[in-house]
């Protein structure tokens, strides 16, 4: 066989596959519909479970839901006959993966479900199969050609694909945000991309506050004590009324001989640009370089003139968020 011919054989397999994922999309009906709902409403755990190749779209599937929100898990369906039956109660949903609907090691699994009254969902091609009939939601794969004749691919194709779209059809209707996601991906470049300024601000005694009406004497010591750079000035009420950098002092520094007498106010700017403790971190990093600052002052915006926190172009670069 030619190496130009691998690429043949593969665009065949491509193609079978296209072809049974838009054949899947033709056939889509309000049993979906049903499967999405039971999900969603669903106070429990879903569990998946097929056999073979289906058990490892089985898993997938399950640990798709799992990372939009949805507990899940997948069982063995050997082990299950062996004890594992144990870990699925009556307020679970079951969802039996079978390209047949008449594989033997499944059938212990349908008939405990049946037996406790716990909803079934089968995905499954074949309408005469024990599968199918037992289940109380009927999801059909439409029939397909599997590449080489033999080897479970467009059929485990279909199955994946319907496992992804019940997760984010759930995903959709539950308004599963990037925020969610964040917190169930805590590891990862992902999650970084997802870290919103709150994670990762200077807070609290850290943060570098002066009084407006300070002499720059004075203002001078907390600036090297915080050593970031900036200086946050406050008023009496502890509202935010500006913000002085190293580099303001050094521009005053040269110009004013009294420049030690001043005070705060004199030489802070006023109205200093802030952003949300929600907003992604991405989002300040973006800000910055287009004002060409290193920092930002941190608010609640339901409260703009309180300052919570500092979050400085390093921390974002040293939290590997770009």
């Amino acid at each position: 066989m030619s190496k130009k011919k691998f690429i043949l054989t593969a665009k065949e397999v491509i193609n079978l596959e296209v072809k049974a994922l838009q054949n899947l999309k033709n056939t889509l009906n309000n049993s979906f519909n049903q499967a999405v709902s039971e999900i969603i409403k669903c106070q429990s755990k879903v569990i998946l479970c097929g056999v073979g190749k289906s058990g490892l779209i089985a898993s997938k599937i399950a640990a798709t839901l799992a990372s939009v929100g949805t507990p899940s898990f997948s069982i063995s369906a050997s082990e299950a006959s062996h004890g594992d039956l144990g870990m699925i109660s009556k307020k679970d949903i079951l969802i039996l993966l079978s390209y047949s609907g008449e594989t033997s090691e499944l059938r212990n699994i349908i008939q405990y479900a049946n037996r406790n009254k716990i909803l079934l969902i089968g995905i499954v091609s074949k309408k005469d199969s024990i599968l199918y009939k037992a289940s109380d939601i009927k999801l059909v794969i439409p029939k397909v050609t599997e590449a080489g004749g033999i080897i479970p691919t467009a059929s485990t194709t279909t199955q994946l694909a319907l496992g992804d779209a019940l997760a984010i059809a759930t995903m959709k209707y539950k308004k599963f945000s990037k925020i969610d996601f964040k917190k169930l991906h805590p590891a990862g470049s992902l999650a970084a991309q997802l870290r919103t300024v709150e994670d990762i601000m200077i807070k609290g005694k850290k943060i570098p506050f002066v009084n407006e009406n300070l002499k720059m004497s004075s203002a001078l010591k907390i600036l090297t004590k915080k050593r970031l750079g900036i200086l946050i000035v406050r008023n009496k009420n502890k509202k935010t009324s500006g913000i002085i950098t190293d580099g303001q002092i050094r521009r005053f520094s040269q110009k004013s001989l009294n420049f030690h007498n001043l005070s705060v106010k004199e030489i802070m700017t006023k109205n200093p640009i802030s952003i949300d403790k929600n907003e992604l971190a991405a989002k300040a990093l973006s800000t910055m370089n287009s004002k060409k600052i290193t920092s930002l002052i941190v608010n609640n915006k339901q409260k703009p003139l309180i300052t919570i926190g500092v979050i400085h172009v390093h921390t974002i670069l040293q939290s590997n968020i770009s």
